[in-house]
C-alpha cells in the first residue's frame, strides 16, 4: 500500500511542488483547494494522478468529507500538509476588516481545522506526520505584513505545541519557515502601495526561493528529528539576527519593512 499525502493549498506554488516532490517518491497524493483548474494541472504533473477535492479549509464539514473520502481510498494518512494561505501586506491601520477577517480564517483558524478534524486520521497511520506552513514572518513581527505575520506566529506556536501534544500519539508535527518564495502569493501590491510585494522584495536586493526549494525541505524534515525546517537565505538571516541581534532587527523594522529588516 502506497504511502499517502493530503495537500491544501495544492492548486500551485509551494503546495504543488511538495505534491510533485512526494509523487515522485511514490507516493499517493490528495489536493485540497478553492482553485479546482489549479488542482487540475497539478494532477496532470504527477505520473500517478491525484485525488482532487475542491474545499474552503474555512469549512470543517468538508475537511470531514474529504478526509474520509481520501483515507477510504488510500487506505492510510502518512501526512496532512497544512499549506494553504493567503497573503496580506500593508499598514495594520488602513487594512480592510474583511481582509483581516479573511487571512485570520484562513491562514490561522483553517490550519487549525486540519490539525483538529486530522488528528483522528493520522493518530491511524503509525508514524503519520502533520506539516504546517509557517513562513519567515513567523520568526520576527514584519512591519508591513502585520496581520499576515501574526497567522504564521500562531502556524509556529501551534506547531511547537503539538509536536509536544502529540507525542505519545505517535504523531510528528513538523513545520516549514520559508523566506520570500516565487509563488502568486507576492503578485498583490500592498494597500497604498504601487508596487507588488515582489517588486518590493526585488528592489530590497533579497532572493526569492523556488517552491520546489520548498518541497525538497518538505520531504526532509517530515523525515527527521528537527521541528523546523528554514528554507532561503531570508528565512536563516531572519532567524540568526532575532537571536543575536535583535537591537538591530527591531531599528531596521522601524524604518521599514520585513525585506529590509531581512537585509
Amino acid at each position: 500500500m502506497r504511502q499517502a499525502i493530503f495537500i491544501t493549498g495544492g492548486g500551485s506554488g509551494i503546495g504543488r511542488a511538495i505534491a510533485a516532490r512526494f509523487a515522485r517518491e511514490g507516493w499517493r497524493i490528495g489536493l485540497a483547494d478553492v482553485n479546482e483548474a489549479g488542482m487540475a494541472q497539478t494532477a496532470a504533473l504527477l505520473p500517478g494522478g491525484a485525488d482532487l477535492y475542491p474545499m474552503d479549509v474555512r469549512d470543517r464539514a468538508a475537511w470531514t468529507t474529504s478526509l474520509d473520502d481520501f483515507t477510504a481510498k488510500a487506505g492510510r494518512l502518512d501526512v496532512l500538509a497544512n499549506n494553504a494561505g493567503i497573503a496580506l501586506g500593508g499598514p495594520l491601520a488602513q487594512a480592510d476588516f474583511d481582509a483581516i477577517d479573511r487571512c485570520v480564517a484562513i491562514n490561522l483558524t483553517g490550519v487549525l481545522n486540519g490539525a483538529r478534524i486530522g488528528h483522528g486520521y493520522l493518530k491511524r497511520t503509525p508514524g503519520s506526520c502533520l506539516l504546517n506552513t509557517a513562513s519567515a514572518s513567523a520568526v520576527y513581527g514584519s512591519a508591513g505584513l502585520a496581520t499576515y505575520s501574526a497567522t504564521k506566529f500562531g502556524v509556529r506556536a501551534l506547531t511547537e505545541a503539538l509536536d509536544g501534544e502529540w507525542y505519545a500519539d505517535g504523531i510528528r508535527v513538523r513545520g516549514l519557515v520559508p523566506g520570500f518564495i516565487d509563488t502568486p502569493l507576492l503578485d498583490p501590491a500592498p494597500e497604498g502601495s504601487n508596487r507588488s510585494i515582489r517588486e518590493n522584495v526585488v528592489a530590497a536586493g533579497l532572493e526569492l526561493s523556488t517552491p520546489e526549494m520548498v518541497a525538497d525541505a518538505a520531504w526532509g524534515v517530515v523525515h527527521g528529528d528537527a521541528v523546523f525546517a528554514y528554507v532561503g537565505k531570508t528565512a536563516h538571516r531572519l532567524r540568526f539576527a532575532a537571536r543575536w541581534m535583535p537591537g538591530r532587527l527591531r531599528r531596521m523594522m522601524r524604518r521599514g519593512t520585513v525585506a529590509d529588516a531581512a537585509g
